[in-house]
């Protein structure tokens, strides 16, 4: 039972004995106090007037006093301003908390039964032509935290993502390695494949832009010439090949779909991402054919005269949405439909969680309603996790093309930042040994990025700025890691000298201001972590990481520990560091970002 709780109860049987009253815990009414006045608790005396037919600070003065008197080892004193009763809470009090936090290893988490809801996130979504980006890297950041979150709560959840690997882009990519790649592999190059397939990609767009200035330099407008480009209509001629089967091209888009699978997988390693279940856009946009027919057979949908299929959306206060185009293509609509039949065949979903940018909006607000009609249980309350944009300062950092920030770029520059860090006052890596040194620089400079990225409110578009992110002072990563590495090398240092942290606290000795409140911040973990997964939102996790250890380091500037005489107080001292500790790698795990033991 927390503290509020208990105060609840211990105000309940004071109305019964003062008041001869039994008042119900809602009406009872606890806030923090505020900052100008003694006390932690503040009781709102006004509801409980009619009761005593006192004065509201008559009122409060008796109860504050049977509060003291009868319930000593919750509350120490009391006063009274107006109606307001403030109470402060009793050292053994804030002690009891933090020895049941201690006692639970999973303290803020909750355990998945068998029964409990399923949750399905969907996150990544890239295309097969070119390497994984910074915007990209939101998106999987984003996702792969949520997912953690979701399960933390009590959720099972499947982590899948979608990938687009059919359509005219991945043709123009394949078509210009037939022409100028002279056989060129990853292997050959030593380049990863998703880069090299990204290359062609550029390859293409090279030479198309070229064949279209000479066209237009032949007098042809702009939409000729890109019409008439030999080069574009060979790659339209390569995908209906590849829609009609054709042996030789489905070869050639294997091979070089899985160069770059084999990429993303090691980009995907790298920042921690992991799938549950992969789907692809070549096997679902056929399902999706199928049941918008069959959503047009049983009069959900409607067709055109010019043989397109449609759905109206009036009824809802929109407009109608193409689910087929005339010739029998579909569209990205029709693929998510698709994609949403094979899944809702796969797992028995609760809620499914799309992570995908806010330009999508209106797209998943028209998919929520076409699979709600098409009877999938849980279309209704899909959920769009909606992201804005992601830039850095200059626009650009290192890029293959010079218009994207490619993703092992981005993540090659941030652990090298690290290092260079290393070379100043914050962290020292002369102790270690190569090895060890590239791991701290890993973590770091992966754990500065993700929370840059991390701490800022998914919905809001956001600059990313290198230069920020790994400084040791403020709201980033790396500060956060320097404390958790601070409090290991405390704990170290007191197992060298033989000091250990008590199994059991001593409940006699009498806490700070400073204490109290990290006791607090630390039982704030449980509500934070629930916040979190009602409102889809990581960034609440990292401000409370954040926000816990600035505590921390302010306890840790004005208060001895290890230099403690006294045994009790310092062996109380080492468990709330430790539990400080506990409660920061959690969080931070909550977020995908790993915190290491030395610095």
């Amino acid at each position: 039972m927390n503290i509020e709780d208990k105060l609840v109860c211990a105000i309940q049987a004071a109305a019964r004995s003062l008041y001869g009253a039994d008042v119900a815990a809602e009406s009872i009414q606890l806030q923090k106090t505020k900052k100008e006045f003694e006390g932690h608790l503040t009781l709102v005396v006004f509801p409980l007037v009619r009761l005593s037919r006192k004065k509201p600070e008559d009122t409060a003065d008796e109860i504050g006093r049977y509060l003291v008197e009868h319930e000593p080892e919750i509350v120490e004193r009391y006063n009274v301003i107006k109606g307001f009763l403030n109470l402060t809470v009793a050292s053994r009090c804030w002690i009891g908390l933090l020895e049941g936090i201690r006692a639970d290893g999973r303290y803020g988490f909750r355990q998945a039964g068998e029964q409990a809801p399923l949750v399905m996130i969907e996150y990544s979504s890239p295309n097969t032509n070119k390497p994984l980006h910074l915007g990209h890297m939101r998106n999987i950041l984003l996702g792969t935290s949520l997912a953690r979150i979701m399960e933390a709560n009590g959720n099972r959840v499947v982590k899948t993502n979608i990938v687009n690997d059919r359509g005219i882009h991945i043709c123009k990519s394949m078509l210009a390695w037939l022409k100028y790649g002279g056989g060129e592999t990853p292997e050959s190059s030593g380049k990863k494949g998703d880069h090299l397939v990204g290359d062609y990609y550029v390859a293409f767009d090279k030479h198309y832009k070229a064949e279209v200035g000479e066209l237009m330099a032949q007098g042809k407008t702009k939409e000729e010439a890109e019409a008439e480009a030999p080069l574009m209509q060979e790659a339209r001629e390569m995908l209906r090949k590849w829609e009609a089967g054709d042996a030789e091209v489905r070869a050639l888009w294997t091979k070089m779909n899985q160069w770059v699978y084999d990429g993303f997988d090691e980009t995907y390693r790298r920042m921690g991402a992991s799938f549950d279940k992969i789907y692809y856009e070549s096997d679902t946009y056929l399902e999706g054919k199928r049941k918008v027919m069959e959503g047009l057979e049983r009069g959900l949908f409607f067709r055109k005269e010019d043989g397109s299929v449609w759905a109206d959306l009036s009824a809802e206060g929109l407009d109608q949405k193409l689910l087929l185009r005339a010739d029998g293509t579909s569209v990205y609509m029709t693929q998510d439909i698709g994609t949403a039949e094979q899944r809702f065949a796969d797992y028995p979903i609760d809620k499914m969680i799309y992570v995908v940018g806010n330009e999508q909006n209106y797209h998943f607000q028209v998919l929520s309603i076409l699979l709600d009609r098409l009877g999938f249980k849980w279309g209704k309350s899909l959920v769009h996790f909606s992201y804005g944009m992601v830039e850095l300062p200059e626009g650009k950092m290192k890029s293959r093309e010079g218009t994207v920030v490619d993703a092992d770029d981005l993540m090659d520059s941030m652990v090298e930042a690290a290092h260079e860090t290393s070379e100043g006052r914050e962290i020292r890596l002369d102790d270690f040994t190569p090895e060890e040194a590239d791991e701290i620089a890993r973590i770091v400079g992966m754990g500065a990025l993700k929370y840059f990225i991390l701490k800022v409110d998914a919905r809001k578009n956001m600059t990313f700025n290198p230069k920020e992110s790994i400084d040791f002072n403020g709201n980033t990563g790396p500060f956060i890691q320097y404390t958790y590495a601070r409090i290991r090398s405390i704990l170290r240092k007191a197992e060298a000298a033989g000091l250990t942290v008590p199994a059991a606290v001593d409940t006699a000795i009498s806490l700070n201001e400073k204490e109290e409140s990290l006791i607090q911040k630390i039982a704030d973990f449980r509500a934070v972590v629930a916040q979190a997964g009602s409102d889809y939102s990581p960034s609440g996790i990292a401000n409370y990481a954040y926000d816990l250890v600035k505590e921390y380091n302010q306890f840790y500037h004005d208060f001895s520990i290890l230099r403690e005489e006294n045994e009790a107080l310092r062996g109380f001292r080492l468990a709330l560091s430790a539990t400080v500790a506990r409660t920061v790698k959690a969080a931070m795990g909550l977020l995908g970002i790993e915190v290491p033991e030395r610095m």
